[in-house]
């Protein structure tokens, strides 16, 4: 039998087919879900691949398929830091985000800082007030961003509790020959912002923000 997922979004609340419930913030013209995505079915209903193994998710990067995981496979990870997504989940066709939702562009990310008052100080403003290893953040918008580490591309698992970083769902020019893309990242040793290439078989949070806000 098919699972068809039937999403609903409200301004301060969205549910996913998997029947996850995330609040969401506004700020400016642009609406965030505030917390990390942990769905595990595209928006028409088909299984997203979970990649547990290193051998797994290696094999998902270098054929250029899905995957997602848990960081360390642990459940209990979720609940607290959501689901880790290679690039190929987020960009594939079948879609990631709820109906009325998108993963954001590198543009929609450079909005949301430029209005935190720029890449210098836009770091502190979005990480949440406690569970960093140090450097809290004073969470000014309600973005609540919290260190879920990340999986890079040999299956390896870094970073928790130092660090968090999300995709951006857009391929600039200047790298688009190649296997890399952009991300957004903070860290637990500065309150600045990152934006960085990433290879797209690494395994990133994801957050969303509403379609048509802020553009």
């Amino acid at each position: 039998m098919i699972l068809f997922c039937i999403h609903s979004a409200q301004a301060q609340s969205l549910k996913d087919c998997d029947g996850n419930e995330y609040k969401t913030i506004k700020y400016g013209m642009q609406e965030w879900t505030a917390t990390n995505l942990n769905v595990t079915h595209f928006l028409n209903g088909d299984v997203i691949p979970e990649a547990k193994t290193d051998e797994e998710w290696i094999k998902a990067g270098d054929e250029g398929k899905p995957a997602w995981c848990y960081f360390n496979n642990d459940p209990e990870n979720r609940k607290k830091f959501g689901n880790l997504y290679n690039w190929y989940a987020v960009n594939d066709p079948r879609g990631l985000a709820s109906k009325g939702w998108q993963v954001p562009a590198s543009p929609d990310w450079s909005k949301l800082v430029k209005n935190l008052l720029g890449v210098d100080i836009a770091g502190t403003k979005l990480k949440s007030k406690t569970g960093w290893k140090s450097l809290n953040g004073t969470d000014n918008i309600g973005f609540a961003a919290l260190p879920g580490g990340y999986r890079n591309e040999k299956g390896e698992f870094k970073e928790l509790g130092s660090k968090c970083q999300w995709w951006a769902n857009s391929e600039p020019l200047e790298v688009k020959k190649s296997n890399m893309i952009y991300s957004l990242m903070l860290n637990n040793h500065s309150i600045e912002v990152r934006f960085l290439k990433m290879n797209k078989s690494n395994g990133l949070s994801v957050r969303c923000i509403k379609d048509d806000t802020g553009r």
